[in-house]
């Protein structure tokens, strides 16, 4: 059976269909010369992700290493874009300078790069992998929104973020990954806003603090909350109830998402099911906790992660 899609995909499905077939890079490498600044450049990107995610290093360093590399400069990219969204600075000069961030990696001119090793590495890794511009372009915009737009009304306009910040990244991965055919699309898309739901739920409280609610407030009031409950930190039964109906709609996204792992080509398995199952492993310390989200990170630690991942290889072989 199909994957059954569900209303709000129609238009993410369609944004991901558009970038697929727009233009690519192209297909050649950085010249020889410049190998050795290229080597230090990824170099770079394996810091930065070592020092932000320590899950998404764990998961990388599942894949073979030219692979590996690729992913951490993809990752490192999509933290650079981040990080320029989230600085502490007036709007308009955050979205100036994406602009220029923008301007800099979409710049086919490789000897341009050569001076941010993020923007270097991530442009012959982008021209390895043929991933298309669209996904890079879809993400910053999708970043960029958080300069403008601080609360979404319905999961579908959250949905439609969640794509821009981090479907994207997944539909680029996949590409360095390989998959086998365009069918595995969706699958990307639903795990994309997945991942991000996660992040929504655990960051709740660092959320509030600069002023964002990426929860819906029609979901809110239906549960009879107001933004008052997430200023106290008030975990009654009404939060808890709220929180596990969006832990709940994470975790079958999170299901779904198992059959397009299995169109990724045999390397790259496990390490995007350990990416997803890692994560998927913060809502349950969410429940666990009751929703309580306030004054705490939620996470499964060093040995949380190592003692799943025998089953995630194991369940990543088959099909």
């Amino acid at each position: 059976m199909g994957l059954q899609i569900q209303s709000w995909e129609n238009t993410l499905l369609a944004r991901a269909e558009e970038a697929l077939q727009g233009h690519r890079p192209e297909t050649k490498y950085i010249r020889q010369t410049d190998q050795q600044s290229l080597h230090v450049a990824y170099q770079h990107c394996d810091r930065i992700t070592r020092h932000h995610s320590k899950t998404f290093f764990m998961a990388s360093s599942l894949l073979p290493p030219e692979k590996r590399r690729a992913t951490r400069a993809l990752y490192a990219f999509c933290r650079i874009t981040d990080d320029i969204a989230d600085a502490d600075r007036p709007a308009e000069q955050r979205r100036e300078r994406l602009e220029q961030w923008r301007s800099l990696v979409m710049n086919t001119h490789t000897n341009s790069l050569t001076g941010n090793p993020v923007a270097l590495a991530w442009s012959d890794a982008q021209r390895r992998y043929n991933i298309p511009n669209g996904y890079a372009e879809q993400l910053i915009a999708g970043v960029a929104r958080d300069l403008d737009q601080t609360r979404y009304q319905t999961f579908d306009d959250l949905a439609g973020y969640s794509y821009g910040v981090a479907s994207t990244v997944g539909l680029m991965a996949m590409h360095i990954i390989g998959f086998e055919s365009e069918v595995a699309i969706p699958y990307a898309v639903r795990l994309g806003v997945a991942l991000q739901m996660t992040n929504i739920l655990r960051d709740v409280d660092e959320d509030w603090q600069v002023g964002r609610v990426y929860l819906p407030q029609d979901e809110l009031e239906q549960f009879g909350l107001t933004e008052a409950h997430i200023a106290d930190g008030n975990c009654d039964e009404r939060w808890q109830a709220f929180m596990d109906f969006q832990i709940d709609r994470a975790y079958s996204l999170y299901d779904d998402s198992w059959r397009g792992i299995y169109m990724l080509h045999a390397d790259g398995r496990f390490a995007i099911a350990a990416a997803a199952e890692l994560y998927r492993a913060i809502l349950g310390d969410i429940h666990a906790h009751k929703g309580n989200v306030f004054g705490r990170r939620a996470h499964i630690g060093t040995w949380g992660k190592v003692r799943r991942l025998p089953g995630i290889w194991w369940r990543s072989r088959g099909a």
